[in-house]
């Protein structure tokens, strides 16, 4: 069953729903809202952005609205979907601390564990959505939102843990790799230098560096990275040339593309697109 909460003043949408849902994208595409796919008793079977994912039992997947996603199988599973008017990522960061980590990290795809002690706690949670879309007052809007607000911190708590990440009351550095990840989404591809995003931080070139020596890749690494996954999306998803994309990514010539994606992929992005499989 699924059960959908729409507000008309600010044309809010959050739902929850379940294989259904996914079955709608047998076909690539975008799938338009922040969702959360939970894999419950079986394995589900997706392609994300050109990527086969078998997400495991008790595994949560996080999307943005941009990334492509194609369902292939499994059928016991949650879908939660929302839009930016029903819960905004930016405006909320301060609460959930999810931006540039849950949403928006670049380069990985956010695949959350539960062990028994979360599911249980993920069970309790879901059973008080199911309550509160099934109770039509005057705050249920606000319940809803903070409900998800509780569901996003959860998930990116258990994320900052299985990924090592340790947060002090006077460490900084996580809240710097957020801020450089979300500046990269919203400027790659016009700025593809690190002096911009350690300007935009008030940080020195160095010094930025210097705060990522334990991630095993650099500033520039993740802004070529998130250019050349760009790069791959339009590849594999549209009929646009290796020169238009090019031009979209903010380089006027294709040539320095095709270096930097070969870099990375070791293929040019004819090499890359011919190379497809027919399954993406």
């Amino acid at each position: 069953m699924k059960y959908t909460f729409s507000e008309f003043s600010t044309g809010a949408i959050f739902s929850i729903g379940n294989s259904e849902d996914l079955t709608l994208l047998k076909k690539a595409q975008q799938v338009n809202l922040y969702t959360f796919i939970w894999a419950k008793s079986q394995p589900i079977e997706l392609i994300v952005d050109s990527i086969p994912i078998t997400l495991p039992p008790n595994h949560i997947l996080a999307l943005t609205p941009i990334q492509y996603v194609r369902y292939i199988s499994g059928l016991d599973l949650i879908v939660y979907q929302f839009n930016r008017e029903f819960y905004c990522i930016k405006d909320h960061d301060h609460e959930v601390s999810c931006a540039g980590m849950l949403f928006f990290g670049n380069t990985n795809i956010p695949i959350i564990s539960l062990d028994e002690r979360e599911q249980q706690k993920y069970n309790t949670l879901h059973e008080v959505f199911i309550d509160e879309l099934e109770t039509k007052d005057n705050i249920q809007a606000e319940m809803l939102r903070m409900l998800m607000g509780r569901f996003i911190i959860k998930s990116t708590r258990l994320l900052k843990a299985k990924e090592g990440i340790i947060e002090t009351p006077k460490s900084s550095k996580v809240d710097l790799l957020r801020a450089f990840n979300v500046l990269v989404e919203q400027h790659f591809k016009e700025e593809h230098s690190v002096s911009f995003y350690a300007e935009k931080l008030f940080k020195s070139p160095k010094t930025l560096s210097n705060n990522f020596t334990k991630l095993n890749r650099s500033p520039l690494q993740i802004i070529h990275q998130r250019i050349v996954l760009e790069a791959k999306r339009l590849l594999t998803y549209t009929d646009k040339s290796a020169k238009e994309i090019a031009y979209e990514i903010g380089f006027d010539d294709a040539s320095h593309l095709s270096r930097l994606f070969k870099k990375y992929t070791s293929q040019s992005p004819s090499e890359f697109k011919k190379a497809l499989p027919a399954f993406v």
